[in-house]
Protein backbone atom coordinates (compact mmCIF):
# COMPACT_ATOMS: atom_id res chain seq x y z
CA UNK A 1 0.00 0.00 0.00
CA UNK A 2 1.23 3.17 -1.26
CA UNK A 3 1.42 5.77 1.47
CA UNK A 4 0.61 9.62 0.79
CA UNK A 5 0.06 12.11 3.23
CA UNK A 6 -4.17 11.89 2.86
CA UNK A 7 -3.14 7.85 3.62
CA UNK A 8 -1.75 9.07 6.96
CA UNK A 9 -4.66 10.81 7.49
CA UNK A 10 -7.11 8.03 7.21
CA UNK A 11 -4.66 5.29 8.28
CA UNK A 12 -4.66 7.84 11.76
CA UNK A 13 -8.41 7.58 12.54
CA UNK A 14 -8.09 3.79 13.17
CA UNK A 15 -5.76 4.92 15.84
CA UNK A 16 -7.75 7.63 17.18
CA UNK A 17 -10.28 5.48 18.97
CA UNK A 18 -11.50 2.12 19.75
CA UNK A 19 -14.82 1.93 17.98
CA UNK A 20 -15.66 0.78 14.58
CA UNK A 21 -18.08 -1.75 12.53
CA UNK A 22 -16.31 -5.23 10.91
CA UNK A 23 -18.23 -5.98 7.75
CA UNK A 24 -18.00 -9.54 6.68
CA UNK A 25 -19.80 -11.57 3.66
CA UNK A 26 -22.73 -13.64 4.37
CA UNK A 27 -22.79 -17.11 2.35
CA UNK A 28 -25.08 -15.07 0.05
CA UNK A 29 -22.79 -12.27 -0.81
CA UNK A 30 -24.38 -9.67 1.49
CA UNK A 31 -22.23 -7.81 3.94
CA UNK A 32 -23.07 -8.25 7.68
CA UNK A 33 -22.15 -5.90 10.38
CA UNK A 34 -20.83 -5.63 13.96
CA UNK A 35 -20.32 -3.11 16.08
CA UNK A 36 -16.56 -4.13 17.80
CA UNK A 37 -13.80 -2.54 19.76
CA UNK A 38 -10.33 -2.54 17.84
CA UNK A 39 -7.09 -1.86 18.80
CA UNK A 40 -4.59 -0.49 15.64
CA UNK A 41 -0.92 -1.31 14.85
CA UNK A 42 0.63 1.12 12.29
CA UNK A 43 3.95 -0.95 12.89
CA UNK A 44 1.94 -4.18 11.47
CA UNK A 45 -0.37 -2.33 9.24
CA UNK A 46 -2.83 -4.56 11.53
CA UNK A 47 -6.12 -4.24 12.94
CA UNK A 48 -6.93 -6.49 16.35
CA UNK A 49 -10.38 -7.51 17.28
CA UNK A 50 -12.02 -9.98 19.99
CA UNK A 51 -14.67 -12.20 18.97
CA UNK A 52 -16.27 -15.01 20.36
CA UNK A 53 -16.30 -18.51 17.96
CA UNK A 54 -19.94 -19.03 17.63
CA UNK A 55 -20.39 -15.55 16.29
CA UNK A 56 -21.75 -14.95 12.35
CA UNK A 57 -18.75 -12.47 11.59
CA UNK A 58 -16.39 -15.33 12.67
CA UNK A 59 -18.08 -18.16 10.72
CA UNK A 60 -18.04 -15.85 7.88
CA UNK A 61 -14.42 -15.45 8.13
CA UNK A 62 -13.72 -18.56 8.06
CA UNK A 63 -15.57 -18.95 4.74
CA UNK A 64 -14.44 -15.65 3.03
CA UNK A 65 -11.34 -14.13 5.00
CA UNK A 66 -12.08 -10.56 3.10
CA UNK A 67 -13.32 -7.98 5.39
CA UNK A 68 -13.86 -4.30 5.63
CA UNK A 69 -13.57 -2.07 8.88
CA UNK A 70 -15.46 1.27 9.38
CA UNK A 71 -14.13 4.21 11.70
CA UNK A 72 -15.40 7.86 11.67
CA UNK A 73 -14.25 10.80 13.56
CA UNK A 74 -15.91 12.07 16.66
CA UNK A 75 -17.69 14.80 14.94
CA UNK A 76 -18.53 11.27 11.96
CA UNK A 77 -17.24 14.15 9.23
CA UNK A 78 -14.57 12.14 9.11
CA UNK A 79 -14.12 8.48 8.34
CA UNK A 80 -11.52 5.54 7.11
CA UNK A 81 -12.85 2.07 5.84
CA UNK A 82 -10.10 -0.32 5.72
CA UNK A 83 -10.50 -3.28 3.82
CA UNK A 84 -7.92 -6.33 4.04
CA UNK A 85 -7.82 -9.73 4.58
CA UNK A 86 -8.31 -11.09 8.05
CA UNK A 87 -6.23 -14.10 9.84
CA UNK A 88 -7.80 -15.89 13.00
CA UNK A 89 -5.85 -17.42 15.61
CA UNK A 90 -6.68 -20.33 17.13
CA UNK A 91 -9.59 -20.56 19.74
CA UNK A 92 -8.45 -19.69 23.46
CA UNK A 93 -8.07 -23.26 24.63
CA UNK A 94 -5.99 -22.71 28.00
CA UNK A 95 -5.78 -19.60 29.86
CA UNK A 96 -1.73 -19.30 28.99
CA UNK A 97 -2.34 -20.44 25.62
CA UNK A 98 -0.79 -17.85 23.28
CA UNK A 99 -4.24 -16.63 22.03
CA UNK A 100 -4.88 -15.62 25.71
CA UNK A 101 -1.64 -13.59 25.32
CA UNK A 102 -2.67 -12.17 22.61
CA UNK A 103 -6.45 -10.95 24.32
CA UNK A 104 -4.50 -9.51 27.24
CA UNK A 105 -2.02 -7.48 24.87
CA UNK A 106 -5.53 -6.24 23.20
CA UNK A 107 -7.42 -5.71 26.26
CA UNK A 108 -4.37 -3.44 27.78
CA UNK A 109 -4.39 -1.61 24.25
CA UNK A 110 -8.10 -0.48 24.13
CA UNK A 111 -9.09 -0.60 28.03
CA UNK A 112 -6.03 -0.38 30.25
CA UNK A 113 -5.64 -2.99 32.97
CA UNK A 114 -7.65 -5.51 34.12
CA UNK A 115 -8.50 -5.86 37.85
CA UNK A 116 -8.34 -9.71 37.48
CA UNK A 117 -6.23 -10.94 34.85
CA UNK A 118 -6.85 -14.58 36.17
CA UNK A 119 -10.53 -14.27 35.84
CA UNK A 120 -9.97 -12.68 32.48
CA UNK A 121 -7.80 -15.36 31.44
CA UNK A 122 -10.51 -18.10 32.58
CA UNK A 123 -13.22 -16.18 30.76
CA UNK A 124 -11.50 -16.12 27.36
CA UNK A 125 -11.73 -20.13 27.23
CA UNK A 126 -15.07 -20.26 28.84
CA UNK A 127 -16.05 -17.77 26.14
CA UNK A 128 -13.90 -19.20 23.64
CA UNK A 129 -12.77 -15.94 22.14
CA UNK A 130 -10.06 -15.50 19.41
CA UNK A 131 -8.56 -13.13 17.99
CA UNK A 132 -8.85 -11.49 14.06
CA UNK A 133 -5.97 -9.98 12.40
CA UNK A 134 -7.56 -7.49 10.10
CA UNK A 135 -3.96 -7.37 7.47
CA UNK A 136 -4.78 -4.07 6.45
CA UNK A 137 -4.29 -3.65 2.33
CA UNK A 138 -6.71 -0.66 1.17
CA UNK A 139 -8.16 2.79 2.57
CA UNK A 140 -9.90 5.00 1.42
CA UNK A 141 -12.64 7.59 3.25
CA UNK A 142 -12.60 11.45 3.80
CA UNK A 143 -9.66 12.49 5.48
CA UNK A 144 -10.31 14.90 8.67
CA UNK A 145 -9.43 18.83 7.26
Amino acid sequence: MTQDSSQDTLLGLLSAGHAGVLVTLRRDGRPQLSNVSHAYYPDEGVIRISVTDDRAKTRNLRRDPRASYHVTSDDRWAYTVAEGTAELTPVAADPHDETVEELIRLYRDVLGEHPDWDDYRAAMVRDRRLVVRLHVERTYGIPKG
